[in-house]
């Protein structure tokens, strides 16, 4: 009988890469969201019966515990980039994982692999990155032999970071930055999936991994890269920190006032502060070389689904070739 594996947040950006990579290995997937007639889409990655949304709240221990039942390993892919309504930083990042921490030891699980980020840090202004740390440690307590992987910033098909960016390039001659100069080590997503199985198989030794993609690149080289990418040329506008806060604020204010009817996916004040540190593998950390898996290079990725925000989008290099194919002014 095959292996089965929860996944909490398994519909995410990062959790469906991981369940359609375990699926692929012939594992029973259980998809745990909040909302399993939105994740119907799981159901594509194995054979029928094979991977399955299923109800589950981090922030219900009961709920979480009823998902692990049965389960050789549990993978925690649940984190949120912003507060809104009852979904809290501590809330999640914290008490939610302790809860799937908890319940996959008592219910006698192998392995548990948790999803954390670089720049966990239980000391930092940002309660995004204290959050996180304090629940790696919450973790590593009810479950010491836990794989938590930390990635840098994570790009892909559905990602929030080159494609929010490309879109605003679509739509404006402006591109403005806060944290320019702050450098990231971009991550594909299909890599952290192969790290999570190789967690999820028992391969990987416990402890924190620090993952990073092959290169180090500063916030407005990044701008620079995509803009090629999508043959766009844009004025990159570098903007202090203390110029963005008041924006920061009072898209945080209109967030609250509003009930969460307007959604601050812009920018928010805890980002700020996380912008104000860069975001790269440590010197000391494990990383992928430690899982034996050599990370993707972006410029084998972006084109693959950046391309619709081309002036042309899917034509446009057909349209530049043409280009080059006109005769020049003396008819050659």
């Amino acid at each position: 009988m095959a292996e089965i594996v929860s996944i909490f947040g398994g519909s995410g950006f990062i959790g469906r890469y991981v369940a359609k990579e375990l699926a692929s290995e012939g594992w029973r997937v259980r998809v745990a969201v909040r909302k399993p007639n939105e994740a119907l889409f799981v159901r594509t990655f194995g054979v029928p019966g094979q991977v399955e949304p299923v109800l589950a709240n981090v922030r219900n221990e009961a709920s979480v515990r009823s998902i692990v039942q049965g389960c050789r390993t549990v993978i925690n892919c649940v984190g949120i980039l912003g507060e809104i309504g009852k979904q809290k930083f501590p809330a999640v990042h914290v008490d939610g994982a302790r809860s799937i921490a908890r319940a996959a030891s008592d219910a006698g699980s192998e392995n548990l692999v948790h999803f954390s980020a670089i720049g966990a840090d239980a000391n930092s202004e940002s309660e995004y990155a204290r959050t996180k740390a304090v629940g790696e440690t919450a973790v590593q307590k009810e479950f010491p032999n836990s794989v938590i992987l930390r990635p840098s910033v994570v790009f892909g098909t559905e990602d929030k970071f080159f494609n929010r960016f490309a879109n605003m390039a679509r739509m404006f001659p402006v591109l403005p930055l806060v944290g320019s100069s702050t450098k990231f080590q971009p991550v594909y997503v299909g890599d952290l999936a192969k790290a999570a199985s190789v967690a999820a198989n028992g391969k990987a030794k416990p402890g924190i991994y620090e993952l990073g993609g092959p290169s180090i690149e500063d916030f407005r080289s990044l701008m620079e890269r995509m803009l090629e990418v999508i043959r766009r040329k844009r004025l990159i506008l570098s903007l202090p920190v203390f110029a963005a806060r008041p924006l920061a604020g009072s898209l945080d204010i209109l967030q609250f006032i509003s009930g969460g009817i307007f959604k601050n996916g812009i920018l928010t004040l805890d980002q700020l502060k996380q912008l104000s540190r860069d975001n790269v593998v440590g010197t000391e950390s494990l990383t992928f070389d430690d899982l034996g898996i050599q990370p993707t290079a972006m410029e084998l990725i972006l084109a693959e689904y950046l391309f619709r925000y081309r002036p042309a989008g899917q034509f446009t290099e057909i349209h530049e070739s043409s280009n080059e194919m006109k005769p020049d002014d003396n008819g050659s």
